[in-house]
């Protein structure tokens, strides 16, 4: 390997894992909130204990996210550095607006949050866990402007040699970062669903606080359902941008070789990569065409055509991604989506008009069911950048330009190495600190209307 592909995989890696804990933060973030809202209309201590309860493991999620973003913004200068330079007037707009306004909002409220029980009114300290959550949501918009003008520019022009930015109205209104939002908080909605549904199913399993988790198995359900319909709409929406400005990612998601009018959805496909063909493909008839253009018979381009077109547009180079990443990342996210949206329809079933689930195998599934979520968000943000390649801003920027002149071998490979280390230990010390906190369960309230003790952890 060189110093390029020990980059890649660098950021590859720490980004992926970064984002296991964003979407359960942002999704558990309006959860707790909304618990606690409960908790104050009504005053039921169920309420209370099942806000303590998720928000501890909500804070626990929220401080590893922080901790492993903060790798992301030093390699931008550490292994690229090129890149930061040619496009830091414009990326770096989003990014500051993200850290000098959404992280403060989300912080500095969740402080307030976490050391206000007995300080603050309870109305007062309710708008500080809506503000920390609101934050969240808006830190979140503030990345992916960033990451979706890598994926569609705009707003910029280009003066000696850098992107200077021209209009952040542009940026921030991106049409891609106004599909790709609501997408990812959906899908950070299902997973915080199916991570509650899953830890409720584990205390029901042992009939422990049956009451209590039966209220939060059911509202995870209701989350799980509604985040699963709003990610496949949303879906459905960014399938049509990314068509219309990266069609070459599409057509390497679906091994579609040739321009083609009424085209399939794959289903299976085995091909051979270097002649640009399939020897197996197995389609649902008209399905891409659908998705895409939302006719039966719109044409959708391939491969092949568009390595021609671009070669003309762009000059000599192969622009096609890893044809075989793209085709089954793409095809792992929407199944792994579509088993969690399942688990959340057949447990609406199971548990209507008050009841519980008798076979413990629905708990077990339902405590399986949480990896899904977090294997579907890694597997469409593996799709989203890999099948970019070979830009790092697209139409702009290829990734070979974009690595630092000066680092080596060496020194990069000892970082990816440390890293990985180090985030192996966190994620130890993650799911240990989760485990005993979750073994604890729910602390029991004195009463409703009694003053909360501060949360210890």
């Amino acid at each position: 390997m060189d110093v390029l592909d020990l980059s890649r995989w660098q950021f590859g890696i720490t980004t992926v894992y970064h984002f296991l804990f964003v979407p359960l933060t942002i999704g558990l973030s309006i959860i707790v909130a909304g618990l606690q809202t409960a908790w104050y209309r009504t005053k039921k201590s169920e309420y209370l204990r099942l806000t303590r309860f998720w928000g501890r493991l909500f804070l626990i999620n929220f401080a590893m996210g922080v901790v492993t973003g903060i790798v992301q913004e030093f390699q931008f200068g550490m292994n690229w550095s090129d890149y930061s330079r040619f496009v830091g007037d414009v990326f770096g707009a989003p990014l500051a607006m993200e850290g000098l306004m959404a992280f403060f909002l989300e912080s500095t409220f969740l402080g307030l949050w976490i050391f206000g029980w007995d300080n603050l009114s309870p109305r007062l300290h309710l708008a500080t866990i809506w503000l920390a959550a609101i934050g969240t949501n808006i830190s979140a918009y503030f990345i992916l402007a960033a990451n979706s003008w890598m994926q569609h520019p705009v707003g910029y022009r280009i003066n000696n040699g850098r992107a200077e930015l021209t209009d952040i109205w542009a940026v921030l209104t991106n049409s891609t970062t106004l599909v790709t939002f609501p997408h990812v908080i959906f899908g950070a909605f299902l997973t915080a669903g199916a991570f509650v549904l899953g830890i409720s199913a584990w205390f029901l399993l042992r009939k422990r606080d049956v009451p209590l988790f039966r209220t939060s198995a059911r509202l995870a359900l209701v989350v799980s359902a509604v985040a699963a319909i709003g990610v496949s709409i949303s879906g459905h929406w960014q399938a049509q941008i990314m068509t219309e400005q990266q069609p070459m990612k599409m057509a390497a998601a679906e091994a579609l070789w040739e321009d083609e009018s009424a085209a399939g959805f794959s289903l299976f496909a085995v091909g051979d990569v270097e002649n640009g063909r399939n020897h197996i493909n197995l389609q649902i008839p008209y399905g891409l065409s659908l998705l895409s253009t939302n006719t039966l018979d719109g044409e959708v381009e391939g491969i092949n055509d568009i390595q021609a077109r671009y070669q003309t547009l762009y000059g000599p180079g192969d622009y096609r991604p890893v044809v075989g990443l793209a085709y089954w990342s793409f095809r792992l996210m929407i199944g792994f989506g579509l088993l969690a949206a399942l688990l959340a329809a057949a447990g609406l079933w199971l548990t209507r008009r008050g009841r519980l689930p008798a076979s413990r195998w629905a708990y077990r599934l339902a405590i399986a069911g949480i990896a899904m979520p977090f294997l579907a968000n890694t597997m469409g943000w593996i799709f989203t950048e890999m099948g970019r390649q070979p830009w790092t801003v697209f139409g702009m920027m290829r990734t070979a330009a974009a690595v630092s002149p000066g680092a080596d071998v060496v020194s990069v490979a000892i970082t990816l190495a440390g890293f990985t280390l180090v985030y192996a230990v966190l994620a130890i010390i993650e799911v240990r600190l989760l485990i005993k906190f979750i073994r604890v369960g729910p602390h029991e309230e004195p009463s409703p209307e009694a003053a909360v003790p501060a949360l210890s952890y």
